[in-house]
């Protein structure tokens, strides 16, 4: 059975117990949501607490720290020193002038930029920061919130996209909808939150494995 070369993502995590299940399952990436309006907020205190875990078990998994919108000087304050993530997801409007600042302020952390994309156009808008960015990540626009929505972007979008970076789907990954991204679409990565949940931030744990297991299946 070959596994796929997919990355993968598990984001909104809330509790240091779900965060090791899901690493030990084959999880790339843990995300954290540090956006107080999110039903999926984590504490700055108890992320840290989680990502200190993982870094000391599972040392090779991306701890992604999810910001949206942030004041740019909290951000430094934040990640200065010896931060516990290794990667600040901006999930909000945040202009190429901002990626440029945190790139040259905090070069050791890696950046990854979020974009919804509601129309084919918002596509092209994401070229000119390709040579700040370490990482693009693609999200179903959504009026209500910017992200855990469960809604799909439509696929005739995301045929033949070509970035320069590697690229991450989002938005109501399932079961269901993987062998078409697979054949079709081939992000570098997917980032799964919504459909495998609960509720906000409680993970089904056992619907999370038979994701892990589908996917390296296929």
């Amino acid at each position: 059975m070959t596994k796929t070369k997919t990355l993968i993502k598990i984001c909104g995590l809330t509790s240091e117990e779900q965060a090791l299940q899901v690493s030990k399952l084959g999880a790339h990436a843990i995300g954290i949501i540090s956006v107080e309006e999110s039903p999926r907020y984590v504490s700055a205190e108890i992320k840290k607490k989680i990502f200190k875990t993982l870094e000391k078990l599972y040392p090779n998994i991306e701890r992604v720290s999810v910001v949206q919108n942030c004041p740019i000087d909290l951000i430094l304050k934040n990640f200065l020193g010896n931060p516990s993530e290794t990667i600040i997801q901006l999930h909000g409007d945040e202009d190429i002038n901002y990626c440029k600042k945190i790139r040259e302020k905090i070069p050791d952390i890696g950046l990854w930029k979020a974009f919804r994309i509601k129309t084919e156009k918002d596509i092209d808008k994401i070229k000119p920061f390709e040579d700040y960015v370490d990482a693009i990540l693609l999200d179903s626009w959504d009026k209500d919130t910017y992200g855990g929505s469960g809604k799909k972007i439509k696929s005739t979008y995301l045929k033949n996209l070509k970035f320069s970076k590697p690229w991450w789907l989002a938005g109501g990954i399932s079961i269901e909808w993987i062998d078409e991204i697979l054949a079709d679409i081939k992000p570098n990565g997917l980032d799964i939150s919504s459909s495998i949940e609960i509720s906000p931030g409680l993970k089904d744990i056992k619907k999370t494995e038979e994701l892990f297991e589908f996917l390296k299946s296929n």
